[in-house]
């Protein structure tokens, strides 16, 4: 996994060819995988946010907004602290809704299916990969530092940065609680506005023999 991340330069709206795109055209595409990853930012490109939805621990649904990792053209990855809700919430069930939403409302992928633990050796890479500011993120990023006050988070946040090297330093080494979770999907939805039509949506559902596609309303 190779991909970096800036935070706050979020991915371009995407300029939609209709009578080209896959999704609006009469013979969309077979391959769901091939076509996430042409609509998926590539090794190096900025990271998209997606919302996370799990089935919580009191049978209700959870949802969070977090950053997809990466995508290596089977599985979508995410990372977050150990202790966080939702790794608790997919030890108990694996099931889970990943909803990624370009700029400008122009398309959206919605992801069903099982997240796993990464290898540590995949999560160690991730981080190295990710801003500076995302790593120093994945080590302060935590209960007790939110609960306190936003003037001691500050200094707290800048005597972090003073401690490894100042903003430009990478911090290589991640904490003990980064870990990263592979969502192997069994159902994809892509959706694509359409300013000149009804919007509709491409559903494929993983079967044995292979991809089944339905065509839904927008």
């Amino acid at each position: 996994m190779t991909a970096s991340y800036s935070p706050g330069i979020p991915p371009t709206a995407v300029v939609i060819d209709h009578d080209t795109d896959p999704v609006q055209s009469d013979t969309p595409a077979a391959d769901p995988l091939a076509l996430a990853a042409a609509w998926l930012p590539g090794p190096g490109e900025d990271r998209m946010l997606m919302t996370v939805s799990t089935v919580g621990l009191d049978g209700l649904p959870d949802a969070r907004t977090t950053m997809l990792s990466d995508y290596d053209g089977e599985r979508f990855f995410f990372h977050t602290d150990a202790n966080s809700r939702k790794v608790a919430e997919l030890a108990a069930s694996p099931g889970v809704a990943l909803t990624i939403l370009w700029p400008g409302v122009t398309r959206q992928l919605i992801v069903q299916g099982t997240a796993r633990r990464s290898p540590r050796t995949e999560s160690d890479a991730a981080y190295r990969h990710r801003s500076p500011y995302l790593q120093q993120l994945a080590w302060q990023n935590t209960a007790e530092f939110a609960q306190r006050p936003l003037a001691e988070r500050r200094a707290r946040w800048r005597n972090f940065l003073s401690a490894h090297g100042g903003a430009e330093q990478p911090v290589f080494t991640p904490p003990e609680e980064w870990v990263g979770f592979a969502v192997t999907p069994h159902r994809l939805v892509f959706w694509v506005s359409n300013p000149d039509a009804a919007s509709r949506r491409i559903a494929y559902t993983r079967e044995e023999a292979g991809w089944a596609r339905t065509t839904l309303p927008g």
